[in-house]
């Protein structure tokens, strides 16, 4: 889910370094090779350690693990292909500028801080995965899925040390960071494979069978968590990255695509990190559900920690915690690092080094509380439902301005700096169905594509209404 594996000539360029308020010229296009290495790379990461166990925890059964991550990284797929990439090679722009340009510079400055502060929290979980590793042979106290706070001061000094490495390097800038990981994802995804493999000789698999009884048909949740169906499993999936697709964040990548159809790379990533590495971080927990220390925590009516660390060195021993500490380092790094161009954005005087390492510590900060990373279906599933909709208005009037006669790029021509149309579409999107997800208990990714679609319908309405009162 962190963006790296790109070729470091490509870094800059991608990250906004280039180009940043001009279309891509087309001496700087790059072909569906360069996009399919990246997507390949950037969603097997620290994120997948995570996220795999906690399916198990949600008491999911086979047919809605296997069959349900299928579809929903399909419709993840789908939408790359023809929103994001669609738009992006018609248009060639960041989505910053792209957003200026419709929504004005006022509201484009309050997107950037949400983002940025996101992204340290994302940033965060990632550094404490790669605690877990660290700290096994300090003999450290792991984290419970229900910890919330700290556990001791081994692991306080512990996450302070790795996310002041991560932040150091993250400031020396993007191409230090892609040089690393371009070593370092390779590694990463023949570690998720040896995982899986060992796992299901643990697991004493030797036919299919064997394999879907691992989920069977499902269980209660372990307590905490709620109980994820094939429709939390496909939406959940869908969304899991939808600030970059619906939400257009990956405009800033597919400008450089010669072909909307380099859209189609992304299922690289989909199927090799959110469907291999996904199962194969759930088949580590399973093995870890047979312990008897797990055991012990399920007669206690508590459930056993997510500690991706010794999930993968009981799996592959010294292999495992590097894998792990590589997985969370090339997450957190580039996330950081991102994090810090949007709080550029906000203070532009400030050099980047400055607020990089003011983006670090937010995110060493973040780290220290376990809750970001074993919450973190809940977390990305609010990361998504918090910026999508403002990629719905960039959708909408792509496809539909001109045939309702709606002026494109408003603030710009207009010369506002607060398009009210946009600032009025996401408030009653975010707040109406937040509302509803809050009052109802309703899952928050499920009501993430309605939220989308009212902004859009919603940016319309008022769009026309403002424009015709302001003609």
């Amino acid at each position: 889910m962190s963006q790296v594996n790109i070729e470091s000539d490509q870094i800059e360029e991608m990250a906004g370094g280039e180009f940043e308020r001009e279309p891509v010229p087309q001496s700087k296009l790059k072909g569906w090779k360069s996009f399919l290495g990246m997507y390949a790379g950037e969603h097997a990461a620290g994120t997948e350690f995570m996220i795999g166990p906690l399916f198990l925890t949600a008491g999911v059964s086979a047919f809605d693990l296997i069959v349900g991550l299928l579809f929903g990284n399909l419709l993840a797929v789908l939408s790359w292909r023809f929103l994001t990439a669609e738009i992006a090679v018609k248009n060639r722009l960041t989505l910053y500028f792209q957003l200026e340009k419709i929504c004005g510079k006022k509201l484009v400055t309050a997107y950037n801080l949400a983002n940025g502060i996101l992204f340290c929290f994302l940033a965060g979980s990632m550094i404490t995965v790669s605690a877990t590793a660290v700290g096994i042979p300090f003999d450290m106290e792991m984290p419970k899925l229900s910890d919330t706070m700290p556990n001791g001061i081994t692991w306080i000094i512990i996450v302070i040390a790795i996310g002041a490495v991560i932040s150091l390097i993250a400031s020396k800038g993007y191409d230090t960071v892609s040089k690393a990981a371009n070593w370092m994802s390779p590694v990463i995804v023949l570690a998720f494979v040896a995982c899986g493999v060992v796992a299901l000789t643990q697991l004493e698999v030797t036919s299919f069978s064997d394999f879907w009884n691992i989920w069977g048909e499902g269980s209660e949740p372990f307590p905490g968590q709620i109980k994820f169906t094939f429709w939390h499993v496909v939406i959940w999936s869908w969304f899991a990255n939808g600030a970059m697709h619906v939400g257009m964040s990956d405009l800033s990548v597919f400008r450089f695509a010669k072909k909307a159809s380099s859209g189609w790379t992304t299922a690289a990533g989909m199927y090799v990190g959110h469907y291999m590495a996904w199962i194969a971080a759930a088949l580590l927990y399973a093995v870890y559900l047979k312990t008897p220390e797990a055991l012990s925590f399920l007669n206690n009516g508590e459930a056993p920690p997510v500690a991706p660390g010794p999930l993968a060195h009981n799996a592959i021993g010294v292999f495992g915690i590097i894998a792990v500490v590589l997985a969370g380092w090339t997450t957190a790094n580039p996330t950081i690092y991102r994090a810090g161009l949007a709080f550029q954005a906000i203070i532009p005087k400030a050099s980047t080094f400055w607020v990089t390492i003011i983006a670090g510590t937010i995110a060493t900060i973040a780290g220290l509380f376990p809750a970001f990373a074993m919450k973190l279906l809940g977390f990305v599933a609010l990361y998504g439902f918090i910026l999508a909709p403002v990629g719905a208005v960039i959708v909408f009037e792509h496809f539909f301005a001109e045939k309702l006669g709606i002026t494109k790029n408003y603030a710009e021509i207009a010369g506002i700096k607060v398009n009210n149309a946009v600032l009025f579409a996401w408030a009653i999107s975010f707040g109406l169905f937040y509302f509803i997800s809050v009052q109802f208990d309703v899952f928050l990714s499920f009501v993430t594509l309605p939220a989308w679609l009212l902004s859009g319908v919603l940016f319309l309405a008022f769009s026309k209404m403002i424009q015709k009162k302001g003609s």
